[in-house]
């Protein structure tokens, strides 16, 4: 199943260049609570996800370069630092060595965006000066998403004066542990508000929310209040993003396209390391979604170690050797 074109290579990677912003509409809690999930039906379908796709050779590294460009090259340590960042955005400007897109046949690409911490934005800012690759900034008092409302509020407008064009929150899980979808959506709703004209992408961390059906109905809470995406993880939690989460938040993407005709955009994030994982949640999002979501405004990878994992895939495709990973630093 191959991918019938090569990677997007628009200058603009930003969400709006390619659609609308969801701009959301009055919650509706009859739709919510219909909204149930069969967990064996659903467990199934993803168990055959790995086992049924497979893409060879130049199929392969199409599907490997689509990946890069959907990365959101991320460092979130508690020991970052400047320099970090730096290196971090010269290999989002040149994810791959001029040698292999030249044995490719390919033009220079980059990643989706760059994914730091408030107090990383500056040094992001800096090193990215003269592209157009986004930085996307964490907040809300991620990962946790503990403190109070009203600086939650106030970290968001200062990251997007920071120069932030994306903004990754993290909602309240008591809101969806108790089925308090109105304080959800008010949530939501009032964080997309202190985004302006940035994307917000609304992290459910669901390895924390306990069923497929609170996933759900959150991700289409989420998606009634405005989000431009929703996101499976903080990367933080104890469980990240699985196919079986991910099936039950693009299925939920789908119904809210279906209904209202707007596109949301969908991240997997935590885990996911390997180029064999990226190729099949690329799939995964082809079968389920249609080859529209399989772009940068649509679709990103919270990853940082997945981009050094598909070089050496890259490389072993060009020369038929594999590279040790030391040669394919990622910061």
């Amino acid at each position: 199943m191959p991918l019938t074109d090569a990677p997007a290579l628009a200058p603009n990677h930003l969400p709006q260049a390619g659609e609308p912003r969801n701009t959301g509409m009055p919650l509706d809690l009859d739709w919510v609570r219909a909204v149930h999930a069969n967990t064996s039906a659903i467990e199934r379908r993803a168990a055959t996800l790995p086992a049924r796709r497979s893409v060879k050779k130049d199929h392969q590294a199409a599907w490997l370069l689509r990946a890069i460009s959907c990365i959101d090259l991320t460092t979130l340590s508690g020991d970052d630092t400047a320099r970090r960042v730096e290196r971090l955005c010269a290999k989002a400007r040149q994810p791959l060595a001029p040698d292999l897109l030249k044995a490719l046949g390919m033009k220079p690409i980059t990643v989706g965006a760059v994914c730091v911490y408030h107090e990383m934005i500056s040094p992001a800012k800096a090193a990215l000066n003269g592209t157009s690759i986004p930085i996307a900034a964490v907040s809300t008092g991620f990962p946790a998403g503990l403190s109070p409302f009203e600086l939650r509020v106030r970290e968001i407008e200062m990251s997007v004066e920071a120069g932030a064009q994306e903004i990754d929150i993290v909602i309240s899980r008591r809101h969806v542990l108790s089925g308090d979808w109105q304080a959800l959506y008010d949530e939501v709703k009032a964080f997309r508000a202190a985004c302006g004209d940035a994307h917000i992408k609304t992290i459910l961390a669901t390895g924390e929310l306990g069923t497929l059906r609170n996933v759900a109905r959150a991700s289409l809470v989420c998606m009634m209040a405005g989000a431009d995406f929703i996101k499976t993880s903080t990367g933080k939690e104890n469980v990240n993003a699985t196919l079986p989460v991910s099936l039950v938040m693009i299925r939920a993407i789908r119904d809210y396209h279906d209904r209202t005709g707007v596109r949301v955009g969908y991240k997997p994030a935590g885990g996911i390391s390997k180029a064999k994982d990226a190729l099949t949640y690329l799939a995964m999002i082809k079968e389920e979604l249609g080859d529209r979501w399989l772009r940068p405004d649509l679709f990103r990878f919270g990853a940082s170690s997945l981009l050094g994992d598909i070089e050496r895939q890259i490389e072993h495709h060009v020369t038929g050797s594999y590279s040790a990973s030391y040669r394919h630093p990622i910061s």
